[in-house]
């Protein structure tokens, strides 16, 4: 008998073929939790086209209310499930961190991370006295959840970034605008401190001064190299970042240069408190739970 809880994943390929094929560890878990709660699970692509039913999608907006997003927490096996695709707006943005509350094995957990994600070069770091500025798309635009234009953010670290070189790199995956190109390498023709390169991220973060960015996830990797961050856009890693202040850069930049939080212990927040670890044996509980935050009828 057809199940009465009909549950659609709206997936991109090769993502949905290899869902249905039973070979993605976090879906197979979200999967076991809704059929042990009476779902039936299919298997669909984006963009997302049946309404009135429950559905999960990736790193896209739902298509009505009993629809949910889920994506990657920057790496595996990290997950999170919410009610909205865009980051700045989830349940973790909203999040308070307090450091005092993590446990003491943050550091060992951090450390793991470290070695897991980057070998060695974390634990070889330095400030050469030069601005990290992982760029991404659309250059010389201002959107809705950005402080400024990304063009707009190099020219204030030429200004407030205490005689600092910068070094702006291009992400390699993006497809940059031709006119977005040529007014970032007039910048670097009129400015001999800029430098324009394309990824050479763990270079940079080991040895930049700080990271600033307006939302790039590279700032969160700069976390595990002890780098601070400076964002003139919302994300949901905000929380140990200074946040740009347009009416007193000077002093935004002065605070990020002297910045040292905990990242051992934010890093275990993010991801083992705030995030869904499917590699835990915790793990199907934390998705039934972020299923029954969103009133889904879920055991």
């Amino acid at each position: 008998m057809t199940s009465e809880k009909p549950l659609y994943f709206f997936l991109e390929e090769p993502l949905r073929e290899s869902a249905a094929a039973g070979e993605h560890n976090f879906l197979n878990l979200v999967s076991e939790v809704v059929t042990n709660s009476g779902f039936s699970v299919q298997f669909e692509g984006l963009p997302a086209t049946r309404t009135g039913n429950y559905s999960l999608g990736h790193m896209a907006q739902p298509p009505d209310d009993k629809g949910l997003v889920f994506r990657r927490v920057y790496h595996y096996p990290f997950w999170q499930i919410d009610a909205v695709a865009q980051r700045w707006q989830g349940d973790v943005a909203r999040a308070r961190f307090i450091p005092e509350q993590a446990p003491s094995d943050a550091p060992r957990f951090y450390r793991f991370w470290q070695k897991r994600l980057f070998g060695d070069a974390p634990q070889s770091t330095h400030r050469d006295g030069f601005i990290f500025v992982p760029l991404q798309g659309q250059l010389t635009r201002k959107r809705v959840f950005q402080t400024c234009t990304p063009l707009k953010m190099i020219e204030h670290c030429l200004e407030y970034g205490g005689g600092r070189r910068v070094i702006a790199t291009l992400h390699p995956s993006e497809a940059y605008n031709p006119s977005d190109l040529a007014a970032l390498n007039a910048l670097a023709d009129e400015h001999r401190s800029l430098t324009v390169e394309t990824g050479k991220m763990e270079q940079n973060l080991q040895r930049c001064d700080f990271v600033v960015t307006q939302n790039s996830g590279v700032a969160f990797n700069g976390f595990f190299f002890g780098k601070p961050a400076l964002l003139f856009s919302q994300i949901d890693f905000h929380h140990i970042a200074i946040q740009a202040d347009l009416d007193a850069l000077g002093d935004s930049f002065a605070r990020v240069a002297a910045h040292a939080p905990a990242y051992d212990k934010y890093i275990w927040w993010f991801w083992q408190d705030q995030s869904i670890n499917a590699g835990r044996d915790d793990a199907k509980a934390k998705i039934a739970a972020r299923l029954r935050r969103f009133g889904w009828p879920i055991k």
